[in-house]
């Protein structure tokens, strides 16, 4: 199937892309979609097919597995995000990276502010980065505002592993990938990922491959 239109109006671009059924194609890392900034949501796509949409960016999601997934990743320049985790994660690894499980929510305009001042940092990867993980530092704590797909305000802090979920996703709707904050050193492939540094935490990569850690 096409990736939609880049020309074409928001509207248009979504029912081109919703004309086939199943996971819609992700875009990677190079095109443009990417590093535009989005446009904010403001009805742009009428009700049933904004629903439509969001249901889309989650069948995705799913299928891609990902715990996120933002508009711009399946060629959309609008300010809309998904995000879902059911964590199935070891305890061990919950209580370092503060991993808990995220209801489906949609973001509709998402901003979002560090609460405080602690960093923390892991391997994070990416969907339209395939193939790839690097270590993030991010705030530990952030207050998110944006609305649902409803239109009714959320204005929430999130902590751990789902406060980098929100600014992951709120990143890309700015035309940012993860490596731009990423610490270059650490990026590694998932197979090389998954054989070295499976720690809960990157203390031992930072130690191997000579990068600092917040």
């Amino acid at each position: 199937m096409a990736l939609p239109n880049d020309h074409a109006p928001l509207a248009e671009q979504v029912e081109q892309l919703l004309a086939t059924e199943g996971p819609l194609p992700i875009v990677a890392a190079g095109d443009p979609v990417l590093r535009r900034p989005t446009e904010p949501f403001d009805g742009q796509l009428e009700p049933a097919l904004l629903a439509r949409f969001v249901e889309a960016l989650r069948i995705t999601m799913h299928a891609a597995p990902g715990v996120g997934l933002a508009a711009p990743q399946v060629g959309v320049g609008l300010r809309i995000a998904v995000i879902e985790d059911p964590a199935p994660v070891p305890e061990e690894v919950r209580l370092a990276r503060g991993r808990v499980p995220q209801p489906f929510r949609v973001l509709v305009n998402p901003s979002y502010e560090a609460v405080g001042g602690e960093r923390a940092a892991f391997f994070e990867g990416c969907l339209s980065v395939p193939g790839y993980q690097a270590v993030v530092a991010r705030a530990a704590e952030v207050r998110l505002t944006c609305a649902d797909e409803q239109g009714r305000a959320v204005d929430e802090v999130f902590t751990g592993w789902p406060a980098r979920i929100v600014q992951h996703e709120t990143d890309h709707l700015d035309g940012m990938l993860y490596l731009d904050r990423a610490e270059l050193r650490s990026l590694s492939s998932n197979q090389a990922a998954a054989e070295y540094w499976a720690q809960p935490v990157p203390d031992v990569a930072a130690r191997a491959l000579g990068f600092d850690l917040p």
